[in-house]
């Protein structure tokens, strides 16, 4: 069984499959789509050599949403269909369902490339593919390209990472099922070592992958389900985490929970509100659980799915994932459905001193008064539309964004995320190494094969042990490249 694993690892690099080769075996039905499953060809260039099916209810009217569901390894669009729950709920809440496909052609064990920066970056391979899949959905059945969402298993939740990072302004949320934060990996032989412990970021660097998937991107960013068992020995539970501290950065709000409930299956959820009180990102560690989907066969309204190999009997991941989307009706992330203001634009620091930050940001139509929350915590309520933070800490990094409140009381979804780094306090260190030692030591990090420096995100080249910078750091945990000279 080790020497399989390790014959598996370090020929298709994951992992991510069958732990004997009869279960792999059981989870391969024949390519043919079965029942209401059906096969869609000419969707696009597909440079990423995959194949589309897709689930529509009968009846389905235009502007339903749409989701996206992505098997693991070994597995196939059919056995996703035919066993994660998702065709009860489309007929149930209506809306349409595509199931990509990847093949062996692709990866050995039919894994999606979450761990390769050709397959899972914006505009390039599978990635691409599967957008294009949407784009024909939207135009052939009419779908609400708001309410557009996506999730995976393991491999496929690798992937479902990867294109909420590159795609945001596509995919309005995900859910993560046994997988891996996104740009975890960008070869593949980091992708084993990403399954078993994935490298020990802080949230902000973990937030800075999602960011550099589409540079420039301000929001607003998709809400995040993350689903892992507690004994999963395959993707480890610290991806979960890692994962959580990656999204609720991107967020800015803050990794302690804004509550907890317990659920059916020995299943606990963390809920993590955004500025609006409303869930932004949830977390589901089902105890006792190994690598799989949940699922929960049954007739009853939150059950689903066929248990099978990597289909595991637990809870209805399905039924707690669509609620969470608004898929039955309800509003995103919860709340009451009303209609909130927008979320404020043009936030910037606009100076800063060893002890204060000041901001500003564009006026909202109909906003009573704004909130401005540092680091996930609501630190004032003004009227206008700047504000001065003080009582700072000098030479300390901070993290802003700001919500409008109408009449009501009501906050708008929060603002694209600023940082704001308060002068003095610390004397600079400096650091000359080649790339590859600033990552392994943690004042940089990597991104599609290049490497980025901690705080400042300035490209430093290629990832390898041939290009050599000089690193300033000031405050701690950000640096810049001061080849030029490095001084206090």
């Amino acid at each position: 069984m080790r020497r399989l694993f390790r014959r598996i690892a370090s020929t298709a690099v994951l992992g991510l499959v069958a732990a004997t080769l009869s279960a792999t075996a059981a989870a391969q039905p024949a390519a043919a789509a079965a029942g209401g499953l059906q096969q869609v060809t000419g969707f696009g260039s597909n440079p990423g050599n995959l194949q589309m099916y897709e689930y529509t209810p009968a009846g389905l009217p235009a502007n339903a949403p749409l989701v996206v569901a992505l098997h693991g390894c070994a597995q196939t669009a059919d056995a996703y269909y035919a066993n994660s729950g998702w065709p009860k709920f489309a007929d149930q809440w209506g809306f349409d369902v595509v199931f990509p496909q990847t093949t062996s052609a692709n990866n050995a064990l039919s894994c999606f490339g979450w761990f390769d920066p050709a397959e899972d970056s914006r505009g390039k391979g599978e990635a691409a593919s599967i957008v294009q899949m949407v784009e024909h959905a939207k135009q052939s059945r009419g779908s609400d390209g708001r309410r557009v969402y996506v999730t995976g298993l393991s491999a496929g939740g690798g992937m479902t990472a990867d294109l909420l990072a590159a795609y945001p302004d596509v995919f309005a949320g995900g859910s993560v099922a046994s997988g891996l934060p996104a740009q975890c990996a960008t070869s593949q032989a980091a992708a084993s070592g990403c399954q078993t412990g994935p490298q020990k970021l802080n949230p902000a660097q973990w937030g800075d992958k999602v960011r550099g998937a589409y540079p420039g991107y301000t929001g607003p960013w998709p809400r995040v389900a993350i689903w892992q068992g507690t004994s999963d020995y395959t993707v480890y539970p610290a991806n979960a985490t890692a994962l959580r501290d990656q999204w609720t950065d991107v967020w800015g709000i803050g990794q302690t929970p804004s509550s907890t409930d317990t659920l059916p299956g020995n299943t606990t959820r963390s809920v993590y509100n955004d500025a609006a009180g409303r869930p932004a990102v949830e977390t589901y560690s089902v105890s006792g659980m190994g690598h799989g989907l949940p699922v929960s066969p049954g007739s009853g309204a939150d059950q689903c799915g066929t248990a099978a190999a990597y289909f595991l009997k637990t809870i209805c991941s399905t039924y707690y994932t669509g609620v969470f989307w608004g898929l039955d009706g309800g509003n995103p992330g919860g709340g009451d459905g009303g209609e909130a203001l927008p979320a404020p634009a043009g936030v910037k620091v606009t100076g800063v001193t060893g002890t204060t930050a000041s901001l500003s940001w564009n006026a909202v139509g109909g906003a009573a008064s704004y909130a401005v929350f540092r680091n996930g915590t609501k630190i004032a309520s003004p009227a206008g539309t700047t504000y001065t933070d003080t009582g700072l800490t000098a030479g300390s990094t901070y993290r802003y964004t700001v919500a409008a409140v109408d009449g009501s009381g009501t906050l708008s979804a929060a603002s694209a995320q600023v940082t704001a780094v308060t002068t003095g306090g610390v004397t600079a260190r400096c650091f000359t190494a080649t790339n590859y030692a600033h990552v392994a030591a943690g004042r940089a990090h990597t991104t599609g094969g290049y490497v980025y420096a901690n705080g400042s995100e300035a490209n430093m080249g290629l990832y390898n042990v041939f290009v050599t910078h000089t690193l300033k750091e000031s405050p701690a945990g950000y640096f810049v490249i001061a080849d030029s000279g490095c001084t206090g």
